[in-house]
């Protein structure tokens, strides 16, 4: 049964949720083409302070085609198999994101890929220096957490 995050539980809930994300590099994503066929995949990540993800992705990628196309997108931060003792209700994060290409002549472009640079290496250098990558901002909208059987949450 999913219900509504409360004022009382919402501490509890965000610290729990806000840990499993910050567990992660990378996120999944799904999307969707201009044919209105479903995609997932995956990007590495960074954060700002409003809670917005970004990620740098390649027009080689179907995801990168798709959020040029369509803005809509679901990511989502899972807990390891490794270390869920229950593989039917392992505890994740799905958040529906309006996504926005940020620009190079935007000064967050150079932030955010300063913050890319410093988590992930040199790799951004050589990512930044090719044409077909874009700097995309995804702005949660809506979500979900379960933290397992009958522990689901709107967020």
């Amino acid at each position: 049964m999913m219900r509504k995050q409360d004022d009382e539980g919402d501490t509890e809930v965000t610290a729990a949720y806000q840990k499993l994300i910050a567990t992660q590099q990378t996120l999944l994503l799904a999307t969707v083409s201009d044919s209105a066929q479903p995609d997932i995949s995956y990007a590495p990540y960074v954060r700002d302070e409003q809670g917005h993800f970004y990620i740098f992705i390649s027009e080689l990628a179907s995801h990168t085609r798709n959020l040029l196309a369509n803005r809509h997108a679901s990511i989502m931060f899972i807990q390891a198999e490794s270390e869920s003792t229950e593989l039917f209700a392992r505890e994740r994060v799905t958040l529906k994101c309006d996504a926005t290409e940020i620009f190079p002549d935007n000064p967050i472009y150079e932030q955010q890929l300063g913050l890319f640079k410093s988590q992930f290496g040199e790799i951004v250098s050589l990512l930044k220096s090719l044409s077909d990558f874009h700097l995309f901002a995804l702005k949660p909208e809506s979500g979900q957490y379960v933290a397992g059987f009958g522990k689901a949450v709107k967020i």
